[in-house]
């Protein structure tokens, strides 16, 4: 792990997520940004810093097991790897970084419903 930053871009992220977020749905960003919330948070211990590292990477990473291009098909191992992610660390996700992920989530989708957050709530 050694070969990643101490610390997550905040602008390469939100770029990357802007780019394609109609493409990956709301789940998919919705998990993305408890991640990134959850490794800014104080209270997450390195270890679990290093698991948000990891699903983060591939989750932006060109080279997947699914191409993100392929339709319908493209994000789906990139929601396995951040549900994986998700359920590593779940103790750390508290309703305030819950709170911070939906605030981040209206800049990329102005109407969601909140059923579709409840969906990626339950692993935790």
């Amino acid at each position: 792990m050694s070969k990643f930053k101490n610390d997550i871009d905040k602008e390469e992220f939100v770029k990357y997520i802007s780019q394609w977020f109609q493409s990956m749905g709301v789940k998919v960003v919705y998990a993305a940004l408890l991640l990134y919330h959850a490794f800014n948070s104080k209270d997450t211990p390195k270890w679990a810093k290093n698991v948000i590292i990891g699903a983060l990477a591939y989750f932006v990473s060109p080279i997947d097991g699914i191409p993100d291009l392929t339709p319908f098909l493209g994000f789906t191992d990139d929601m396995g790897i951040l549900s994986f992610g998700l359920v590593m660390i779940a103790c750390y996700i508290d309703d305030g970084i819950r709170m911070k992920a939906r605030k981040n989530l209206s800049r990329f989708f102005k109407d969601y419903k909140d059923i579709d957050l409840t969906e990626v709530d339950k692993f935790l």
